[in-house]
């Protein structure tokens, strides 16, 4: 089981700069035009997320606590995807998260009778893919170069290359993949 720790409920402090973020974001980051990548980026640093050169925030992308953000350089966040960041969500080099994706750092104490809200970080490693819908956990880390499948819910550590798919995900394949891009031919039609 990932990490988790309980976390105290937001303070009145943390509630007004989410509504001053979300106010911002409505007004100046969604509408944004989808090659303005540079211009999200600084609203993203205006409110404390680390993000690196060539990252790319697509206009579309919901983020809940920005300051909790780490974006490296090249790495991508793509239309629609929800980062629940209540802890911190990390972004390797040239990480993907695909559209729709479900990036969620906390979850409640169902054991105990208040449901307390705990928290885990989570790390999408140097050059791993998070396909398109597919949820990453509290507490998760997607390991280098590894690949969560289109509407895997993965809870689990994935580990360094691996390949994982379903509900819970599960390891399908496991291999080191080549840095460079593949092109593969386009086949024209008679």
């Amino acid at each position: 089981m990932p990490a988790v720790t309980i976390h105290s409920p937001p303070n009145l402090r943390d509630k007004a700069a989410r509504a001053l973020w979300l106010f911002v974001w409505a007004l100046l980051f969604r509408p944004s035009p989808t090659p303005f990548f540079g211009w999200r980026r600084f609203l993203l640093r205006l409110f404390g997320a680390e993000v690196g050169e060539g990252a790319h925030p697509y206009s579309s992308v919901r983020i809940w606590a920005p300051w909790n953000l780490v974006m490296k350089a090249g790495s991508c966040l793509a239309a629609g995807v929800d980062c629940y960041c209540v802890d911190k969500i990390v972004l390797g080099h040239d990480a993907v998260v695909s559209q729709r994706a479900f990036l969620c750092t906390a979850t409640h104490d169902h054991g105990e009778l208040g449901f307390r809200l705990m928290t885990g970080p989570v790390i999408i490693s140097e050059n791993a893919w998070v396909a398109a819908e597919a949820y990453i956990g509290p507490g998760v880390t997607v390991g280098a170069g590894a690949v969560a499948g289109a509407r895997a819910v993965v809870v689990r550590d994935v580990p360094p290359g691996a390949v994982v798919v379903g509900n819970p995900a599960r390891v399908v394949a496991s291999e080191e993949r080549s840095a460079r891009p593949v092109v593969l031919p386009i086949k024209k039609g008679k």
